[in-house]
């Protein structure tokens, strides 16, 4: 048991400089430090810093797979109900761009996606290509209802999905997550969201 909260510990730590100073600038020291062991310690649970990284992002990839799974499940098509854009924007938003753990691992992966070819894959699949195909699995559901016509579910995707990554970099990637910057965030949001209702987007 007190292993594993050791090593808990560890990734815990890690991720928190990671997230602030990317994973170059990071050293095995560093993370002793911050969690108050001896290096020799580190060894013991992981078997370098890049095991510590890949740890990390297991995690982050099992998390984000679960949330999207439930969300392609809500929007499925033999789901008759016409879905919440809002509703499923907030979830998106509250259980995965503003999830502590989630958010830390995305602005790493920000930091990093210009040294290493494999962080820049997951930031390309998790800030662009993940979100767009649950954006146009909504906009497909509504077109599939006869509640929205016109352009395709994929332009829609991106039209209304550009300003939210606009959002997501000024406030949320930005430095460390505060109360301050999620309620910004989600004010800007909710303006744009409003503007969809209104038949803006």
């Amino acid at each position: 048991m007190e292993r594993e909260k050791t090593g808990e510990r560890i990734l815990q730590a890690a991720l928190e400089q990671f997230a602030q100073r990317g994973y170059l600038a990071v050293s095995i020291r560093d993370i002793c430090g911050a969690v108050g062991i001896k290096e020799g310690t580190v060894y013991y649970h992981f078997a370098d810093k890049r095991a510590i990284l890949q740890a990390i992002l297991a995690r982050f990839e099992e998390q984000g797979d679960g949330l999207t799974e439930t969300l392609f499940a809500a929007l499925g098509e033999g789901v008759a109900a016409p879905v919440s854009m809002e509703g499923v924007s907030r979830r998106f938003f509250e259980g995965y761009l503003m999830d502590p753990f989630c958010n830390r691992v995305l602005r790493l992966l920000a930091i990093e996606q210009h040294h290493d070819g494999e962080l820049r894959r997951l930031y390309r699949e998790w800030l662009f290509d993940r979100p767009l195909r649950i954006q146009e699995a909504a906009f497909a559901q509504l077109q599939r209802l006869g509640l929205l016509a016109g352009e395709s579910a994929a332009d829609l995707a991106v039209r209304y999905y550009a300003p939210i990554f606009f959002y997501t970099q000024r406030y949320l990637l930005s430095g460390e997550l505060t109360e301050e910057k999620k309620a910004a965030f989600g004010a800007a949001v909710g303006r744009q969201l409003a503007a969809m209702e209104r038949g803006a987007c």
